[in-house]
C-alpha cells in the first residue's frame, strides 16, 4: 500500500464529519483556534517580548476555550445526527462501515495525542499568564491602576504579585482563582469598591509569604535613617532628622529591638480590632520573655468578644509594603532630596505643594494644570528665573505632576490619605494605635510611647547636624 493510499484511508473519516454541519463547524473552529494559538506562541517565543495584557486574555484564556468548544462540537454533531436518525428524521446516511470505523479510531487517536499536547501547553500558558504581573496589574486597567502604579515604584517591583498574594502550593492558588472569579464579575458589572479596600482580609499569613524572604528572628543590629524635610520659605530651608532605628531581634547585652519584641519563634502579640481597616485597637495581649500573658486595654474597651482578634504578623505594621501611597509632604520631600525637584528654586516646595493639593476632575486635567500652575508662578513672580532656568522650572513642575499621578486616582476615588500606612506615626496613627500610653494592664503598666523604645534620636529637624559630616553624608 502506497503512502498516498494510506493517507487517504486515514483521512477518510473526515469525509463523514464533513457531511454533518455541526461536526464540520467544530472541525473548522478547532483547526482555526489551533493554528492561531500555535502562530501567536511562535511569535511570542521569537520576539521575546511579553504579551500585551489584553492580547493575553484572548490568547491564553479565550482561544483555548474556543479550541475545546470546537472539539466538543465534533462528537456532539455526530451524536445529534444519530439521535435524529433514531427519531426517524430524514438525514443523509453517513456510510459507516467496519473499515471506516477502524480508520476513524486511528485518526481520533492521533488527533487526541496532538490535542493533549496543545491543551497541555495552553493550560500551562494560561496559568502562567494569570500568575503574571502583567495580568494582575494591567488587565483590569481602571481597577488596578493605583495598586500597579504603587507597585512599580516600590522596592518589590521585581517580585511577582503571586509570590506575596498567593505563595507556593495548590490550595492557595485555587482559593485565589475562586476569589478572582468573583472579582471578574464585580469588574464586569462595575460593582467593585472604589478605592480597593485595605487590608485584604483573605490574605495568606505573612509567615508563609513575606517570611520566605524576610526573617524577623534573624534581624540584627540597628539601622540608621536620615530624613530630610524642606520648609515652605523662599529658600526651601532643609532640616534633617537622624534616627537609629532599633529594628533587630535579640542582641548582645539583652537588648531587644522592634522585631524581637513583636515577633518570636512563638506568638508574641494578639490584638482586638473593631474596624475593618484595623486602625482601632482597644485590646492587646502580649507574651513576655517569661512566657506570661499580659492584657492591655483602653478605658471603655468593648467586650473581648467584639470585633476581630488577630495574631500579629508582618502586615499589621507593614500594611502597605508594596502598594504604598505618599502624602503630599513626604512625596515632595523625597523628590527634592533625590534632586528631581531642584531645591534652589525659590518657593518651589510651597508652590508644588499647593499645586498637587488642588482639586482636579481627572488625571489628564491634573497633568496639564499642575505643570501650568508652577511654570506660570515663575513667569509671573520670578521672570528672570523663568527665563534663565526654564529647564529646571519645567523639571520641577513635571516632578510635582508625577508625585500627584503616583498617588491620586479620581476615577477610583483614591485621594491623599485614602490608605493609612501603619509604619511610623507621622502621617497616620501607625505605631500609636497601641503605643499611646492609654492601653493599660491591671497592674498599671502601659504600652509605652517613649521615643527611645523604638529609636535613638541623634538629630531632630536640625538645619545642619554635625553628624552628617561625620557619616560622610555631607
Amino acid at each position: 500500500m502506497g503512502s498516498r493510499e494510506l493517507l487517504g484511508r486515514l483521512l477518510s473519516p473526515l469525509a463523514v464529519v464533513v457531511r454533518d454541519k455541526v461536526a464540520l463547524a467544530g472541525v473548522v473552529i478547532t483547526t482555526s483556534a489551533a493554528f492561531t494559538l500555535i502562530g501567536f506562541w511562535a511569535v511570542e517565543l521569537l520576539s521575546g517580548h511579553p504579551t500585551h495584557p489584553y492580547a493575553g486574555i484572548v490568547l491564553f484564556m479565550i482561544l483555548p476555550g474556543i479550541f475545546v468548544g470546537g472539539l466538543l462540537l465534533i462528537p456532539a454533531g455526530l451524536l445529534l445526527r444519530r439521535w435524529r436518525e433514531r427519531r426517524g428524521a430524514p438525514v443523509a446516511p453517513l456510510g459507516l462501515d467496519k473499515e471506516l470505523l477502524k480508520n476513524a479510531a486511528m485518526l481520533v487517536g492521533a488527533l487526541t495525542a496532538v490535542n493533549v499536547v496543545l491543551l497541555g501547553v495552553a493550560t500551562y500558558k494560561g496559568v502562567e499568564y494569570m500568575d503574571s504581573t502583567t495580568f494582575c496589574g494591567l488587565a483590569c486597567h481602571q481597577v488596578m491602576s493605583p495598586e500597579y502604579t504603587a507597585y512599580i515604584n516600590s522596592p518589590h517591583s521585581r517580585v511577582a504579585c503571586t509570590q506575596c498574594h498567593i505563595g507556593p502550593g495548590a490550595s492557595w492558588f485555587v482559593k485565589s482563582k475562586l476569589s478572582g472569579a468573583r472579582q471578574v464579575v464585580a469588574v464586569t458589572l462595575g460593582t467593585f469598591s472604589r478605592p480597593i479596600p485595605s487590608p485584604v482580609h483573605e490574605l495568606r499569613p505573612a509567615r508563609e509569604t513575606c517570611e520566605q524572604c524576610h526573617w524577623p528572628q534573624k534581624f540584627h543590629g540597628d539601622r540608621l535613617q536620615v530624613r530630610t524635610k524642606f520648609a515652605d520659605d523662599e529658600s526651601n530651608t532643609a532640616s534633617h532628622s537622624i534616627l537609629l532605628m532599633r529594628i533587630g531581634g535579640s542582641q548582645a547585652g539583652g537588648q531587644v529591638g522592634i522585631h524581637g519584641r513583636h515577633f518570636d519563634a512563638k506568638s508574641r502579640v494578639r490584638y482586638q480590632t473593631t474596624d475593618d481597616r484595623r486602625q482601632v485597637i482597644p485590646r492587646v495581649i502580649y507574651v513576655g520573655d517569661d512566657g506570661q500573658e499580659v492584657e492591655y486595654a483602653i478605658d471603655g474597651a468593648p467586650p473581648a468578644t467584639a470585633g476581630e482578634w488577630r495574631e500579629m504578623d508582618c502586615v499589621d505594621c507593614h500594611n502597605r509594603p508594596t502598594h504604598a501611597f505618599d502624602m503630599p509632604e513626604s512625596g515632595l520631600n523625597r523628590a527634592m532630596q533625590a534632586g528631581r525637584i531642584p531645591a534652589d528654586l525659590p518657593f518651589v516646595k510651597r508652590e508644588a505643594a499647593a499645586a498637587i493639593q488642588a482639586d482636579y476632575p481627572d488625571r489628564d486635567v491634573a497633568a496639564r494644570e499642575i505643570v501650568a500652575r508652577i511654570t506660570s508662578f515663575y513667569e509671573k513672580n520670578y521672570p528672570e528665573v523663568a527665563k534663565a532656568r526654564a529647564a529646571d522650572v519645567r523639571k520641577a513642575a513635571e516632578a510635582a505632576r508625577d508625585v500627584w499621578l503616583r498617588n491620586v486616582f479620581p476615577d477610583m476615588k483614591l485621594v491623599w490619605g485614602s490608605h493609612p500606612n501603619n509604619i511610623g506615626h507621622e502621617d497616620f496613627p501607625g505605631c500609636f494605635r497601641c503605643h499611646d500610653e492609654l492601653h493599660k494592664a491591671k497592674d498599671g503598666r502601659t504600652i509605652s510611647q517613649d521615643c527611645t523604645t523604638c529609636h535613638g534620636v541623634l538629630a531632630m529637624e536640625e538645619p545642619d547636624p554635625p553628624m552628617l559630616a561625620d557619616l560622610g553624608l555631607k
